[in-house]
C-alpha cells in the first residue's frame, strides 16, 4: 500500500511540508509543519498551516500524527497549532534527548525544562512500526544533520527530512552541534538500500544553480547515480572532507536560534516571563 502525497512549500524557509493519505480511507499525518516567523519583529503567524488546515478540512481527513524528522533550525514548527485545529499525535525521533540536552545548556532554560522528550506524544526507535490508518510505516533512524534525524517509510515513499537535497544541490550540512559527516554518510548509504524506484520526498530545496523550479522529490535510484555529493566512487573518507570544507563556508541559518529553541518544545514557546510575555534567547558568541 502506497500512501498518497501532498506537498506544500514554504518559500521563505525553503521548507516542504507534506500531508501523507492512506490511499482508500481518510487517515493521515503531517510531516513538517511550518510556523511563520518574522524575525525582525518577532511575530508568529500560521500563513503556512492554515494552507494545510484547509486542505485536510477540505478533504475530510482525519489527522493521526504530526511527524518531525528532527528538530529543525530553519524553520519553527506549527505542530501544536495543527494539533489544536485538527487533532493527532506529535512524534520525533527518541534521540530528541540528546538534542534538547545540548541546547538546553546552550540556551541555559528554564530550570523545569527537562530533557527526557516528554514534551513531543512519542518517540520513535530505529526500525519501529506503527499506522496511519491502514498504512504501515516503518521509521529508520538517520542521524548525521543532527542525532535525532529520523526517516518515515511507508510503501514506495520515504520522508528523509534534511538527510538528502536533490541529487543536483547535493546533501545537508553536518557541522551543527551533534552533527557528524561520518555518521551522515552511513545514513545516506542507509537509504540507498531502499529500491530503487522508492520516492524519496526532501525537506527543504533550495534550488541548484541553473534550475528555475524548486523540487522536493526524487527517488533512491537518482541519488545514488546523480548525486554530486555522493558519486559512485565517493568514499567516506572523500565525504566528510567534502562536507567540512564546505560546512565551514557556510553561515548559520536565520533562523536558527528561535527556531531550535522552540522546536526541542515540540514546537511550543518557552513560557511566558511574569509580565505575560514569551521571550525567545539569543546566546551571544556561542555559535
Amino acid at each position: 500500500m502506497n500512501p498518497i502525497v501532498k506537498a506544500f512549500f514554504d518559500e521563505t524557509t525553503n521548507t516542504a511540508s507534506y500531508v501523507v493519505r492512506e490511499p482508500d480511507g481518510s487517515h493521515c499525518a503531517i510531516v513538517d509543519s511550518v510556523l511563520d516567523y518574522d524575525p525582525s519583529s518577532g511575530r508568529t503567524s500560521t500563513n503556512s498551516a492554515d494552507e494545510i488546515v484547509s486542505y485536510v478540512r477540505e478533504n475530510d481527513l482525519q489527522v493521526d500524527w504530526l511527524l518531525e524528522t528532527h528538530a529543525h533550525a530553519d524553520h519553527l514548527s506549527a505542530a501544536p497549532y495543527l494539533k489544536r485545529q485538527l487533532g493527532g499525535k506529535t512524534g520525533i525521533g527518541e534521540h530528541i534527548c540528546e538534542v534538547q540536552k545540548t541546547f538546553s545548556q546552550l540556551f541555559n532554560l528554564e530550570s523545569d525544562f527537562v530533557a527526557d522528550g516528554s514534551q513531543f506524544d512519542h518517540l520513535f526507535g530505529d526500525a519501529e512500526t506503527f499506522a496511519i490508518g491502514d498504512l504501515s510505516v516503518i521509521t529508520m533512524h538517520t542521524p548525521g544533520h543532527t542525532p535525532a534525524c529520523i526517516s518515515y517509510v511507508s510503501g514506495d515513499t520515504a520522508f528523509i527530512g534534511d538527510t538528502l537535497f536533490m541529487p543536483d544541490y547535493g546533501t545537508a550540512r553536518a557541522d551543527f552541534p551533534g552533527g557528524d559527516a561520518r555518521v551522515m554518510y552511513q545514513s545516506i548509504q542507509k537509504l540507498l538500500t531502499l529500491p530503487d524506484h522508492t520516492r524519496l520526498f526532501l525537506c527543504h530545496d533550495y534550488k541548484a544553480t541553473g534550475r528555475e523550479e524548486y523540487q522536493w522529490q526524487t527517488t533512491v535510484e537518482q541519488q545514488r547515480h546523480n548525486n554530486i555529493h555522493i558519486g559512485k566512487n565517493s568514499t567516506v573518507e572523500d565525504f566528510i572532507s567534502m562536507r567540512t570544507n564546505r560546512d565551514s563556508t557556510l553561515s548559520m541559518p536565520t533562523l536558527l536560534l528561535p527556531a531550535v529553541q522552540v522546536n526541542i518544545r515540540a514546537g511550543e514557546l518557552p513560557p511566558a516571563e511574569s509580565n505575560g510575555v514569551t521571550y525567545l534567547k539569543i546566546p551571544v558568541n556561542q555559535l
